[in-house]
């Protein structure tokens, strides 16, 4: 039987104009995404310290460094799931609690295993709350401007790492128990709470659930503000008709509209996972190893940090602009050349220039794959297809950096950053020749805007 759609919300929202509404909504996310960076890399700074209290060798930090990402695997796959039963909003809500409640729970930890238990827990609900507000912008956004305000929404969440790198670099050392602070610092994306009253739930999500009338309301209530900024709003264009809706849940699996997508998804996030990962996780640690001091190897790596918020806006400006699925193509290939050519150097104003651009791309990359990804799927899949292809690319850091111990242990330090090149190539090339093209319908979406009248060539599920 047909489902019958009453609220043509895709279309509706496509034909809005960017307003307060979507400010609103992207600075709430990118308040979001400013601790999720900021607490991802907790362990690593708090990581030596601990070591010197508790006793704690290397292989303990291993353990739990590699625990959580199979932590972010599992708190992706069941955030893809809730977010499809309770709605975008509800799940972003509770996965952005989630994690801050344990990076709190992390400043009482009595020993290491304790503190790798919170740090299991707090990666969950910071893989989960990614995939949620990435399929929530989606959702939301008119499809000709959502990549940008995606892109955005990272440029001022990435910068979480160096400002909680600063806070750290202060209060780590005054005291035996300050590095603790740094996981209180973390813990304060629970003011989350505080833009969630203004948020509206995703009216695709209630649309999809059959439940038009709150859907109706949210959509009234939005083309309202937006009628107050711009004026009187063109008639949105009409959907297609869809074949018999799929029930939400692992069942879709078995339908290859939704089985494809994830698929070459999960391919994007492994390369992007393993390729990112290796090179930022070990390159200090190798260039230390092959004779440049301590001192020089962390500052080189923190002077190519400075690439990665230009790396997202870099992306905000590309990808509504061109087809994002090129964009990715052409950022990992030069992702790839890149490091390669940070592998093959000593000298430090290249080993500096070359990972900047590393850090530039891989950033930019990371913005387009999170505006990419959600458009391959209808909305019954969106969320969990998102989030299993998410999660697979965290779960393949368990084993990414055993794999690049192996490569530096048996061939050598250049054969790490060839392993890397040869990662992100893969990647690219699989995009390439697999990836679905989404530019139609943004273009059709932003001509609809420009000529005042509804889009043309919008289908129900953009």
């Amino acid at each position: 039987m047909q489902h019958i759609r009453t609220t043509n919300a895709a279309n509706r929202l496509d034909r809005l104009p960017i307003t307060k509404f979507h400010k609103r909504t992207v600075l709430a996310v990118a308040f979001a995404y400013f601790f999720e960076f900021a607490d991802i890399n907790t362990f690593a700074i708090t990581a030596p310290v601990v070591r010197e209290q508790w006793g704690a060798d290397v292989d303990h930090v291993a353990y739990v460094t590699s625990l959580s990402f199979v932590g972010m695997f599992i708190g992706a796959v069941v955030a893809g799931g809730l977010a499809d039963r309770l709605g975008r909003k509800r799940t972003l809500t509770l996965t952005t609690l989630w994690f801050t409640v344990w990076s709190f729970a992390c400043v009482f930890a009595w020993d290491i295993w304790s503190l790798g238990v919170f740090r299991v827990l707090t990666s969950a609900g910071l893989s989960a709350m990614t995939v949620v507000a990435v399929v929530y912008i989606s959702e939301l956004f008119p499809s000709a401007k959502r990549g940008k305000f995606q892109a955005y929404a990272i440029v001022v969440g990435i910068c979480g790492t160096p400002v909680t790198n600063l806070i750290a670099s202060a209060v780590v050392p005054m005291s035996d128990w300050s590095w603790r602070l740094v996981y209180l610092w973390g813990s304060l994306g629970a003011l989350f709470l505080f833009f969630v009253r203004r948020l509206e739930e995703s009216p695709q999500w209630l649309e999809s659930r059959g439940r038009h009338e709150e859907a109706e309301a949210v959509l009234t209530r939005i083309e309202a503000h937006v009628t107050a900024e711009h004026g009187p709003l063109p008639e949105p264009q009409q959907p297609k008709p869809k074949g018999p809706s799929v029930k939400p849940g692992l069942g879709m699996l078995k339908d290859k509209k939704f089985l494809y997508p994830t698929i070459l998804l999960s391919v994007l996030w492994i390369t992007q996972t393993i390729g990112f990962f290796g090179y930022s996780s070990w390159a200090p640690t190798l260039l230390a190893a092959e004779g440049v001091s301590v001192e020089d190897s962390i500052f080189y790596v923190a002077l190519t940090t400075v690439g990665a918020p230009l790396g997202s806006f870099l992306a905000a400006m590309v990808t509504d602009r061109f087809e994002r699925k090129w964009c990715l193509v052409v950022f990992g290939l030069v992702i790839a050349a890149s490091g390669l050519l940070y592998g093959l150097t000593f000298t430090p104003v290249l080993i500096v220039v070359f990972g900047f651009l590393v850090n530039l791309f891989e950033r930019g990359y990371t913005a387009l794959a999170y505006a990419y990804a959600p458009e391959l799927y209808g909305t019954e899949g969106r969320s969990l297809g998102t989030s299993i292809a998410y999660g697979l690319g965290r779960l393949s850091n368990a084993v990414g950096p055993l794999m690049i111990a192996g490569v530096y242990n048996g061939i050598g330090y250049q054969a790490v950053f060839m392993v890397i090149a040869g990662t992100w190539t893969l990647g690219a090339l699989v995009l390439a020749l697999f990836g679905p093209s989404t530019r139609r319908r943004r273009l059709a979406a932003e001509a609809a805007e420009a000529a005042g009248t509804g889009p043309k060539a919008v289908t129900s599920t953009s």
